[in-house]
């Protein structure tokens, strides 16, 4: 699919470096954007910066403009300009400054969104249940052959002549997939699939045949006795267990807690006249231009001729990524209302093949867009990739709707009776939500809820403290 698209990409048009940098322009957070125009200020003297305006409103009278400017600010809550309550700070602070960066999602549903854009369905919904059947660290739950045939029954309604055989065959591509490692049975299988994944090379090879054969010798640090059962020198021994100690010890390897990060929003989004606005940040959106003299500097130097050319490539660039970023803002407020609206329970399945279609552009443009860009809105400020939602299959309702359903549904059980798995699956069908029950547990875990026969002795000792809350009595599952 690579050679083809090149070639394609090739018979179009030239990738010069000005087609590139305006690829990259589109990828590149908002700091990453104002340092590299910075040096580009600095080396071509034909641009200069343009200071921010205020954004203004149509002109439609005075009295309108303050009831429009009014209905904005008012959709937009003190508490969400600072992540720790209302805001108390100095007045002519920008608060805008301080809003906190949206939450990293979970590391399988990225996984799955990656795999969307050049995947069948019948492959992703095999995907799905191989990543449904990992822990959070990425490894299977269980013996391959063992969730395999499950998955022949489990799938039997989606896909009713799947086997065993292409249930192994998914789980292999995962393996060796983007991810590396990932729905290993066991850590040799992980480490396998990640130096699979490396380039042949004398090292790599070594350090596959200590994973396979001698990972015992290798906890224990025996390096002699690693040396002595392979028949090789000791370097060599060394060079590959360093290899295999720069792998991943997990196929998802948590990061650590991140410093809390703050954002300036790439877009605004409020309510007004009964519907939504969408407007780009100027302060998050560096202005330029080509300076007065610009043309006559160029005239008869070919020097300052390619600075001019450059110039007014980076301009256009410039232009088309804010453009870019305006549109598919707006398709993914106005597919998302119910979402801003009323919360997660009322998100909607989006892809980015539903986006790029309605902007009419590649999957792949509106993937740099929404990378690393945020979005305030009343509801707070999120990264545009919030607003994209798998859909579950065999329903037409997105996997985040699903879990929080099920935090709603836990959130309001007694105490003293805690909903099993399998009876909120059956009160989700109940409203036309069919999920198995595993798919259940899957999203409770994500959510950090113990097992019901945990919550219910969470529950009783609670109530012996003098708790009666169902949310005092809801412990998170213990990490590990």
């Amino acid at each position: 699919m690579k050679a083809s698209l090149q070639a394609k990409l090739g018979q179009q048009m030239a990738l010069t470096p000005q087609l590139l940098q305006s690829i990259r322009l589109l990828q590149v957070t908002s700091l990453q954007l104002e340092q590299e125009l910075q040096q580009l200020l600095e080396r071509n003297p034909l641009l200069e910066r343009l200071e921010p305006e205020e954004p203004s409103l149509p002109d439609v009278g005075e009295a309108e403009r303050a009831r429009l400017e009014a209905a904005a600010w008012d959709e937009l809550p003190e508490p969400m300009f600072l992540s720790g309550g209302g805001y108390t700070g100095d007045p002519d602070e920008d608060p805008t400054a301080r809003i906190p960066a949206g939450q990293s999602s979970d590391p399988r549903q990225r996984l799955l969104a990656q795999m969307a854009v050049r995947s069948t369905p019948r492959e992703l919904a095999l995907a799905a249940y191989w990543l449904d059947c990992c822990d959070d660290r990425g490894y299977l739950e269980g013996a391959p052959e063992a969730l395999a045939a499950q998955g022949v029954a489990a799938l039997r309604q989606e896909l009713p002549d799947v086997t065993a055989a292409e249930l192994l065959a998914a789980r292999q591509r995962l393996l060796d997939g983007e991810w590396p490692g990932m729905a290993a049975a066991d850590p040799r299988e992980c480490l396998l699939a990640q130096l699979r994944a490396l380039p042949s090379e004398p090292t790599r090879a070594l350090a596959m045949q200590i994973v396979a054969s001698h990972l015992e010798r290798l906890a224990r640090h025996d390096l002699p006795g690693l040396a002595a059962a392979l028949g090789v020198a000791p370097e060599a021994v060394a060079a590959a267990v360093s290899l295999v100690l720069s792998l991943q010890p997990h196929p998802v390897e948590q990061p650590p807690e991140p410093e809390p990060a703050y954002v300036v929003p790439d877009v605004i989004a409020w309510r007004a006249n009964g519907g939504w606005q969408v407007r780009l940040n100027e302060r998050s959106q560096p202005r330029l231009r080509l300076c007065a003299y610009a043309e006559q500097a160029a005239s008869g130097h070919e020097g300052m001729r390619e600075l001019l050319e450059e110039a007014r490539w980076l301009l256009r660039s410039l232009s088309m990524r804010n453009d870019t970023l305006l549109k598919t803002a707006q398709v993914l407020v106005a597919r998302q209302q119910a979402f801003l609206e009323r919360g997660e329970e009322a998100m909607v399945p989006l892809t980015l093949k539903d986006v790029a279609d309605a902007i009419g552009m590649h999957e792949s443009t509106v993937s740099r867009i929404t990378t690393g860009k945020y979005i305030q809105t009343p509801r707070g400020t999120l990264e545009l990739k919030d607003f994209f939602a798998v859909r579950l299959e065999g329903a037409e309702i997105a996997g985040t709707a699903i879990r929080a359903m099920i935090k709603r549904l836990i959130d309001s059980e007694p105490a003293h009776a805690p909903l099993a798995d399998e009876a909120i699956a059956d009160l989700l069908a109940r409203q036309g939500i069919r999920v198995a029950r595993r798919t259940v547990a899957k999203y409770r875990e994500q959510l950090k809820i113990a097992p019901a026969r945990e919550r219910k002795r969470a529950g009783k000792a609670s109530q012996a403290a003098g708790g009666t809350t169902a949310a005092t009595a809801r412990p998170e599952l213990r990490a590990g």
